[in-house]
């Protein structure tokens, strides 16, 4: 029953959104003709949409637990600027894996302090990763006088900007990310116990299942997703800010909704979130084209919403 309850329902979304993706190509064909299909705003949908991807990711798979991570965009640039000040002022190899490897601990630290704030003491997710935010953004801003690091090598700066045959290098990048995260919900004993988390957190403890471990993981999990973001964002504008991607926390959240997550937990795929992705960077992007005003284009992503909710519920 459970298998049933989670697989018809998610093709239905799927179904949904390619057909969403058909009548966003139509309608901005007949506006914009070759300029929407141009190579070079392909080529900028594929390498814009990877770093929001992510976040996108760690956002949908707190909420699968029925929770939310508010402090994804800051433990992102955390993890950026600790990355980056090792880099800049140790330059070499060796210190480029340290980099690495401390951003990695950082985002394990943060991930696991939102765990326990949540499954042991007690605090709802959305006050314990709205906490979290707030002290990560102040250190942030306060270690670097909001300044900007900058001046990374070759190698990071690649990460967001080289391609392998033509294909973006961050959107591979983020492919691999999103299927080892469906073989993970999909295909393992964690997966398993996250859904059944979200669905019924009490029925999932008395069946035996540690919760405490599983939303430590599941937040850990999304914080890790938060640092291969912050080494996109680093290459993409070959610097590192307290400040980036202050807006991108309402959009994970709708990307998440978009693409079939029930905020009450306990069902979405990943599937669904990448198409929910696609979607939103079309329309971003052929509005831009169209000269349409950023903050006009967040109403519209509401709207984009609005509509996808009430088709959803006709359907059903």
């Amino acid at each position: 029953m459970f298998a049933l309850t989670k697989i018809v329902p998610g093709d239905r979304i799927i179904r949904l959104q390619l057909l969403m993706i058909v009548v966003v190509l139509g309608l901005f064909s007949l506006i914009l003709g070759g300029r929407f299909f141009s190579s070079g705003n392909f080529q900028s949908i594929a390498t814009q949409l990877p770093v929001l991807g992510l976040l996108a990711l760690g956002m949908g798979l707190t909420m699968l637990t029925g929770g939310i991570n508010l402090s994804i965009i800051a433990s992102a640039n955390a993890c950026s600027l600790l990355m980056a000040a090792i880099i800049v002022h140790f330059p070499g190899p060796q210190f480029m894996l340290l980099a690495l490897l401390a951003g990695a601990l950082l985002a394990i630290l943060i991930g696991t302090v939102n765990g326990l704030l949540i499954a042991v003491v007690g605090v709802s997710p959305i006050l314990a990763t709205l906490g979290t935010m707030t002290l990560i953004t102040g250190l942030n801003i306060l270690l670097t006088n909001g300044a900007v690091i900058s001046g990374f090598p070759p190698l990071i700066q690649f990460l967001g900007n080289g391609d392998l045959f033509g294909i973006p290098f961050a959107l591979l990048l983020f492919l691999l990310v999103a299927f080892g995260l469906w073989v993970i919900l999909e295909q393992t004993t964690l997966g398993r116990s996250i859904y059944l988390l979200g669905s019924n957190e009490q029925a999932t403890r008395f069946s035996g299942v540690s919760t405490t471990r599983v939303i430590v993981t599941v937040y850990v999990l999304s914080a890790l997703l938060s640092w291969g973001a912050a080494l996109l964002m680093m290459s993409m504008f070959n610097s590192a800010k307290a400040g980036y991607g202050e807006s991108w926390l309402l959009i994970t959240i709708l990307a998440s909704v978009l693409g079939g997550v029930n905020p009450d937990g306990g069902f979405g795929r990943v599937t669904g979130m990448v198409l929910a992705l696609i979607v939103l960077q079309m329309l971003e992007s052929g509005l831009n084209l169209l000269g349409v005003s950023s903050y006009l284009t967040m109403a519209l992503w509401g709207g984009v919403l609005i509509l996808f909710i009430a088709l959803q519920n006709r359907r059903t």
